[in-house]
C-alpha cells in the first residue's frame, strides 16, 4: 500500500483496534494509556504499512501544532547552528518540529517573524534575539506565552533562559592572561544592549580586580556588533590612539578574528607581541594560525536544555521562572604566550 494513501483507520483495521486506540498508541504523549503489547502491535503495523501521521489534521483535532518558533539574530554566525541542532534533536524526541527565522538583529523584523509564527499557531518560542531592553520579550512575559531565551537574556525575574555563565568565562580568560604575566590587557566588548556583552565585561572587570590589576578605561573598546568587521575596527581604534597592551580579550571569536586581521595587516606578531583570547569556541578556531585560545561554551547543550525547559513549560504553563547557567571552560591554544615587556613609548607593532 502506498504510504500516501495509508490512513489512521487503515492502521487500526490491520492492528485489530479502534482508531482512537491506534491514535493514542501512535502519540508519544498518550502511548502510556494503551496496553504495552497493543501499542507495540500498532507501532509495528504502522511501520509495515508506511503510515505517516498528518500533522495538520492532528492539529485541527487537538488544537496543537507541535511546532516551536525559533528566532535567531544571525544565521551566518557559527555560534547558532549547534544550538539549533540541540533544540531540534530534543524537540524531535517529543514529536515537535522547530520553525526557524533570522532577524538580522532588527527589532522590526523580529516582531514580524514573531507575528507570522504566532498566526501559524506555534506552541512556544525559543529566542536567541533578546536585548537587555526588549519590548517583544516584555510582551511575551506579560502574556505568559511559553518562551525560553538562549545565549542572551534580559534583566527580569520572570525570565526563562539557558545561557553560559559569561562572567565566569571572562574571569577564566583574565586568570589565564594574568598567569602568563599580562597586566596591560585590552578588552573588546560587544554591543552594550546585549546581556552577553555586559556580562562578559563585568566578568572581565571582576577578574582584573581579583588580581589587583588596573582595568584601564582606555583599553576597553566597544564593538557595534559581534562580527569580524567590528572586531577589526575596534582593534584599529586601540592602535590609532597608541594604547599600550600586551594582550586582548575579545568578547567573542568573531571579534578575535577581526583582531587577527589588523595584526596581520600591521605586522604585529601573535602571540609574540600580543596575545589574543576569544569567546565561544565556534568551529575551526583550532585551525587558525595561530590557533585561537578561547572560552568554550557548550552550544549544543544550551539548545537541548532550552528545548527541555520549553517542553516543561508547555506541560506546565505556570512553572516558576528558571535560568540555567552552563559552565564554560578555558581552551588554551597558540594565540597566547607569556607577556613581553613593551618598550617605553611604544605600542604593539612598533617595538
Amino acid at each position: 500500500m502506498a504510504s500516501t494513501t495509508v490512513t489512521l483507520r487503515d492502521v487500526a483495521r490491520h492492528a485489530g483496534v479502534h482508531p482512537a486506540t491506534a491514535s493514542r498508541a501512535l502519540n508519544n504523549a498518550t502511548r502510556s494509556l494503551v496496553n504495552e503489547a497493543t501499542a507495540q502491535r500498532v507501532l509495528q503495523v504502522a511501520e509495515e504499512l508506511g503510515y505517516r501521521p498528518n500533522p495538520i489534521a492532528r492539529g485541527l483535532k487537538t488544537n496543537r501544532s507541535t511546532t516551536v518558533g525559533v528566532l535567531l539574530p544571525d544565521l551566518t554566525n557559527p555560534l547558532f547552528p549547534p544550538i539549533v541542532r540541540g533544540i531540534e534533536d530534543r524537540l524531535a524526541e517529543d514529536g515537535y518540529t522547530a520553525v526557524l527565522a533570522n532577524t538580522d538583529n532588527d527589532p522590526t523584523k523580529e516582531r514580524l517573524h514573531f507575528e507570522i509564527m504566532r498566526s501559524r499557531q506555534v506552541e512556544g518560542f525559543i529566542l536567541a534575539t533578546a536585548e537587555r531592553d526588549d519590548p517583544l520579550i516584555d510582551d511575551l512575559m506579560s502574556s505568559d506565552a511559553p518562551m525560553v531565551m538562549v545565549n542572551r537574556t534580559v534583566e527580569n525575574e520572570r525570565a526563562h533562559a539557558v545561557v553560559a555563565d559569561d562572567r565566569l568565562g571572562s574571569r577564566l580568560a583574565v586568570d589565564h592572561l594574568v598567569a602568563l604575566g599580562h597586566t596591560q590587557i585590552a578588552h573588546i566588548m560587544g554591543p552594550e544592549r546585549l546581556s552577553t556583552a555586559r556580562n562578559r565585561l563585568e566578568g572581565f572587570l571582576a577578574g582584573m580586580r581579583q588580581h589587583v590589576v588596573d582595568a584601564d578605561d582606555d583599553l576597553i573598546e566597544i564593538a557595534g556588533a559581534f562580527t569580524e568587521v567590528e572586531g577589526a575596527r575596534a582593534f584599529r581604534r586601540l592602535l590609532d590612539r597608541k594604547a599600550k597592551f600586551t594582550a586582548v580579550y575579545a568578547a567573542n571569536d568573531l571579534l578575535a578574528l577581526g583582531c587577527f586581521d589588523i595584526m596581520e595587516e600591521k605586522g604585529i606578531g601573535c602571540p609574540d607581541e600580543v596575545s589574543v583570547v576569544g569567546y565561544n569556541d565556534i568551529p575551526f578556531m583550532d585551525k587558525l594560525r595561530p590557533a585561537l585560545t578561547t572560552i568554550r561554551v557548550h552550544q549544543y547543550e544550551i539548545g537541548v536544555h532550552a528545548a527541555n525547559l520549553l517542553l516543561a513549560r508547555l506541560e506546565n504553563p505556570h512553572a516558576p521562572p528558571q535560568t540555567l547557567m552552563l559552565k564554560p571552560e578555558l581552551i588554551v591554544r597558540d594565540s597566547t604566550a607569556p607577556a613581553t615587556v613593551p618598550q617605553p613609548g611604544s605600542s604593539p607593532g612598533t617595538s
